[in-house]
């Protein structure tokens, strides 16, 4: 009994060493703007890859193929924001990234507009590559503390490129949508100065492929598919 009555205070006194360096050496309240970069990884397991697959050009009105598959990626990107002396939980912040989640070998189904299945076909993979601009997150914070939980959404303009390696000629597909681009970390001053973060990311946008023969102007072969994405992004960031 004796020990256990020892022990609590210990316990305690631990506890409150750890919380001092997070409590007492809070950032004050003040105007503070970030640039930052950003490294990660892009998880198309998390959501469904390219879907809802509506094909375009010489086919059927209302003809679809089953999802796209795509291949984990390496991100990496940049960010400047800024948070107000008056409200100092609220920011503005932009953002850019670049990851290329290629689309995996597989065997896509094709759909009558019935929904009844018109074949299938075997693809090697395609070069898919999206740049991702966020102009303008609204960022929400906990700022009394130097371990500080935020969130953040905005639109995101998406820029997608597609490309299949096989091929000499060029058929390049690409695609430019508006969509979200949604945000949720912890950041951690290390100094005055210098933050740590890690975060969550989560895209959402509709895409529109077409291929249209050199010369041409029509759509020989496309499709528009939905881009939902998830992912993880660690990064430094200097605060003045």
């Amino acid at each position: 009994m004796k020990t256990l009555r020892m022990t609590r205070p210990v316990v305690l006194a631990s506890l409150v060493a750890l919380m001092v360096p997070i409590v007492l050496f809070a950032p004050k309240a003040y105007a503070e703007s970030y640039v930052a970069g950003q490294f990660g990884v892009t998880l198309p397991s998390v959501g469904n890859g390219l879907s809802n697959n509506d094909l375009t050009g010489v086919f059927i009105p209302g003809s679809t193929t089953s999802d796209q598959a795509l291949k984990s990626s390496i991100l990496y990107g940049a960010k400047v924001g800024h948070y107000f002396q008056s409200v100092p939980w609220f920011g503005l912040e932009a953002e850019m990234y670049n990851t290329t989640p290629h689309v995996k070998q597989q065997t896509i189904t094709f759909f009558a507009p019935s929904g009844a299945s018109a074949g299938s076909a075997s693809t090697e993979g395609l070069n898919f590559r999206v740049f991702t601009l966020a102009p303008l997150n609204l960022t929400f914070r906990y700022h009394k503390t130097r371990l500080q939980p935020y969130i953040a959404f905005g639109p995101g303009l998406f820029i997608a490129r597609l490309k299949d390696p096989s091929l000499t000629s060029d058929n390049t597909q690409s695609s430019t949508a508006l969509g979200l681009n949604a945000q949720a970390g912890l950041r951690y001053y290390v100094t005055r100065h210098f933050t740590v973060f890690m975060e969550g990311k989560f895209n959402h946008a509709r895409f529109n492929f077409s291929e249209t023969p050199p010369g041409a102007n029509f759509n020989l072969f496309g499709f528009n598919s939905t881009y939902n994405m998830f992912h993880v992004a660690f990064g430094l960031s200097y605060n003045f």
